[in-house]
């Protein structure tokens, strides 16, 4: 018996799930600032302009995514933006449990593996762009 794969509408919701609610956590940033990440930043000597990177990784990158557009090199922002996440703000969480025995970074986890899926498969058909290879 065969059976159809939807392999695009999975890459659609895929997409879609990962795309908003990074973005809803950029949006907050947006609303809120970003001055927590700029002490970090300079705290361990970056320039602090380095924090507004954290707009392009968790706003601009999460639409791109959602719609459809430039979706591999998107995802790549999106999978270098929570591996800084995962070192500036959770370092010391890393290799750690939750009190329930989960991944105390599971979320970032999630995010970063979810877009690198991304980078690997492209958009799918239902994207706004799908003739270059970045999409």
């Amino acid at each position: 018996m065969s059976h159809k794969k939807n392999i695009n509408t999975g890459l659609l919701l895929m997409r879609i799930t990962l795309g908003v609610l990074l973005f809803l956590h950029g949006f907050s940033k947006l609303t809120h600032g970003i001055d927590g990440i700029f002490g970090r930043m300079t705290g361990i000597g970056f320039p602090g302009v380095f924090s507004y990177g954290v707009y392009l990784g968790e706003v601009v990158a999460p639409i791109l995514i959602i719609i459809g557009f430039r979706t591999r090199l998107a995802a790549l922002i999106f999978a270098f933006n929570m591996l800084v996440a995962a070192l500036l703000s959770h370092s010391d969480s890393i290799f750690a449990l939750s009190r329930t025995g989960a991944w105390a970074i599971e979320l970032i986890g999630l995010y970063f593996f979810g877009s690198l899926s991304l980078f690997f498969t492209g958009a799918g058909k239902y994207a706004v762009s799908t003739k270059s290879w970045w999409d």
